[in-house]
């Protein structure tokens, strides 16, 4: 007997990610747009870094316009970390309809409900059925 979880991630839409953009990619793309030289570029990301760090470890949330919130916590056992909540802006440019270029898998699923999901595990799966 297969679980709803199992169905869900089948058949749910799925971004298909490239590679991760590195360092050196961003500083290439980011002096090219600016005109910025290269090392300068990359001094003031590592600059950004250190000093999120920096402020977090003060008990201080650091707000980047045009990127985020970057906020510390701690959980139950003691183990420090920094939460991410994504400026607005992003999410709202991510947003606009035909905007995105990248590949989705089982597009033909957006809007379906966990019910459809299921049902059409159901479907292709008659041996192994989510009850």
């Amino acid at each position: 007997m297969a679980s709803r979880i199992e169905a869900i991630n089948a058949y749910r839409p799925r971004v298909m990610l490239n590679p991760t953009v590195k360092l050196d990619q961003l500083v290439d793309f980011i002096a090219m747009r600016t005109g910025a030289n290269k090392g300068t570029v990359q001094l003031a990301l590592a600059e950004l870094n250190d000093a999120v760090i920096f402020f977090n470890l003060q008990g201080a949330p650091v707000k980047i316009e045009g990127l985020g919130i970057y906020t510390p916590s701690i959980d139950l056992d003691g183990d420090w970390d920094c939460n991410h909540r994504t400026d607005q802006e992003i999410v709202k440019a991510l947003n606009v309809p035909g905007a995105y270029q990248g590949v989705v898998e089982n597009r033909g699923n957006i809007g379906k409900t966990v019910t459809e999901l299921v049902a059409m595990w159901n479907a292709d799966h008659p041996d192994d059925l989510v009850v």
